[in-house]
């Protein structure tokens, strides 16, 4: 695989697995460090870009279209909406460098959006704890691939 390719199918993964849909970039990540497949630097970026502008859409969507939730095509299902809600309401914006939690991170982005946190506030956020994510990932994986 050429490391533009790895670069393009890391980010696409990267930037799925920010959305409600299942994605596996950390995997990915791993898997193209042991194979040393791109420069470490740049795929710590693409990976970074890739899930922050996954969360940036989950922030329109939260921001535009929450009116619809009651609505089966709507990507999150009621109950993980108002626990989002309520994480916002008793610990406020700061979740959002939580935002790369399995599972809970996605509806966050998405209440980030309906709540109206300020987008300058929410991309801060959102980048620093999706960077140190993937940061810790490569941390740990070169560990293990060293022995």
């Amino acid at each position: 695989m050429s490391d533009l390719a790895a670069y393009v199918s890391l980010f696409f993964s990267a930037f799925v697995s920010a959305t409600i849909l299942p994605g596996t970039s950390e995997a990915a990540l791993t898997l193209m460090l042991n194979e040393e497949t791109g420069a470490p630097a740049i795929l710590l970026l693409v990976a970074t870009l890739g899930n922050v502008l996954g969360s940036v859409l989950n922030w329109f969507l939260g921001r535009f279209f929450t009116n619809y939730r009651d609505r089966k095509w709507f990507p999150i299902k009621e109950a993980q909406y108002d626990r989002a809600v309520g994480w916002f309401d008793k610990y406020g914006k700061w979740t959002l460098l939580l935002a790369w939690v399995p599972f809970f991170g996605d509806p966050l982005t998405i209440v980030a959006g309906a709540m109206r946190v300020h987008f300058g506030f929410f991309l801060l956020l959102v980048t620093v704890g999706k960077g140190a994510r993937y940061l810790f990932v490569m941390q740990a994986a070169a560990l293990i691939l060293l022995d």
